[in-house]
């Protein structure tokens, strides 16, 4: 196999063990594992050490690679990403249904593509917490279905299709009388706990669909939450490389893969919240660093924010900026917004150029339609609370914040390549 093979292989074996954002952060903690990275607790002290070392709090994973000549000036490369995508979240009192039906009360999470959820089969997954505090992770497998309406009995179907998000998104798991169910008993089977013990839980919809390559000479791929899995899997590879090498680079590599970036990033462990400020200053307390030291230190670093973006569309190629057409396979996107919803300014764009070159991949740029509205990123969060220079960039896909989306081979692995420049020793 090639290496792009390789790599789609191993990315589908990523996407199928991260159904959701815990999930997400234990398999990254696991491959940091293999590679000898160490894993720190937050309650105690840190002792500086080089090498790999990597906290877990809740779905997000921070990790970075120490050179052993780092100093309390050393400045910081920061691949930011997210664990978490669109769906839907299991409610409290879970167990509805009607007419003999078993369903899942559930919230909507994030944005996701209503549509595209339906008649699919998904599976619950996420983290349930026991009475004692001690967190399980807890996957279904195939167990729940959100049915359409037959065409028989809405003639007007397709011609516009409209969905209640509370009436029509509530998905089957089972038929029989409601009362005589408990949504959360087959949960605590599947986790192998009591249902009595569970005392919390987040537990989000997946698509349990494989993911596979499709199309001419397998140029693509199709799967769930390659937003932002792309982008978290590509800086784990990229920092994993780095490590091989021997953490020679002048700079500490971070991938900092934050969670709920789909909600707004709030939370604690979101990127507008402490988790990243606080690891980077744990690190700097450790080399000695003053307070004017980590400022310094902030003053030389980057950040990559890198989150996915949007291939044109052959059907609705309209929606687009008719000068700034980014086409699948021809390389990552530069993110750019003059109203910094994207990060990225010139000398952004001038450090992407050279990365791309040093990677060997092509790079486009991405500027949204003046009659369309934005998105954003973790970018400019993160240039906002810590003042480091920030840049925004992504693989364009189709299908955004669908149960499934696709992406062309080369540009997820062309991903990886640049970020394994933006990690590499200058």
């Amino acid at each position: 196999m090639d290496a792009v093979s390789d790599y789609i292989a191993d990315f589908a074996r990523f996407i199928t063990a991260s159904p959701s954002s815990y999930h997400a952060a234990a398999e990254a903690a696991r491959r940091l594992d293999g590679a000898g990275f160490t894993r720190l607790d937050e309650t105690d002290e840190w002792e500086s050490a080089s090498g790999g070392h990597y906290i877990v709090r809740d779905g997000a994973v921070i990790a970075w690679l120490q050179p052993a000549a780092s100093g309390p000036t050393t400045p910081f490369r920061v691949l930011g990403a997210h664990t978490d995508s669109p769906g839907f979240k299991l409610k409290p009192h879970p167990t509805i249904g009607h007419h003999g039906w078993l369903q899942a009360g559930v919230e909507i999470y994030g944005g996701p593509l209503l549509n595209s959820w339906l008649d699919r089969e998904l599976e619950l997954a996420g983290r349930v917490t026991l009475r004692d505090g001690t967190e399980k992770l807890v996957r279904t497998g195939p167990f729940l279905r959100i049915p359409q309406l037959a065409i028989h009995l809405d003639r007007a179907v397709n011609d516009e299709l409209k969905l209640d998000r509370q009436r029509h998104m509530q998905p089957i798991w089972g038929a029989g009388d409601v009362r005589d169910a408990d949504l959360l008993a087959h949960i605590a089977g599947f986790a192998g706990v009591d249902r009595d013990d569970i005392a919390g839980y987040d537990l989000l919809t997946a698509d349990t669909h494989a993911p596979e390559r499709f199309g001419k000479d397998g140029a693509f791929f199709a799967a769930g939450r390659m937003d932002n899995l792309s982008s978290v899997y590509a800086g784990l590879v990229a920092l994993l490389e780095a490590a091989e090498r021997g953490g020679d680079q002048q700079h500490i590599s971070v991938l900092a893969a934050f969670d709920h970036e789909e909600l707004g990033s709030q939370t604690r462990s979101g990127a507008s919240g402490p988790i990243l400020d606080d690891v980077l200053t744990r690190i700097g307390e450790g080399l000695g660093a003053t307070r004017s030291q980590q400022k310094q230190a902030y003053a030389a670093s980057w950040c990559l924010s890198a989150d996915a973006g949007h291939a044109v569309h052959p059907n609705y190629s309209e929606r687009h900026d008719p000068n700034n057409l980014p086409v699948t396979g021809g390389g990552p996107l530069l993110k750019i917004n003059a109203n910094q919803r994207y990060a990225t300014d010139a000398a952004g764009g001038a450090l992407t150029a050279r990365l791309a070159a040093a990677a060997g991949v092509p790079y486009q740029e991405f500027v949204s339609n003046n009659t369309v509205p934005c998105g954003s990123t973790i970018g400019p969060l993160t240039a906002t609370r810590l003042g480091i220079r920030t840049v925004d960039v992504g693989v364009p896909l189709l299908s955004m914040h669908s149960a499934r989306e696709m992406v062309h081979v080369n540009d997820a692995h062309a991903l990886a390549k640049l970020t394994g420049a933006f990690f590499a020793r200058e």
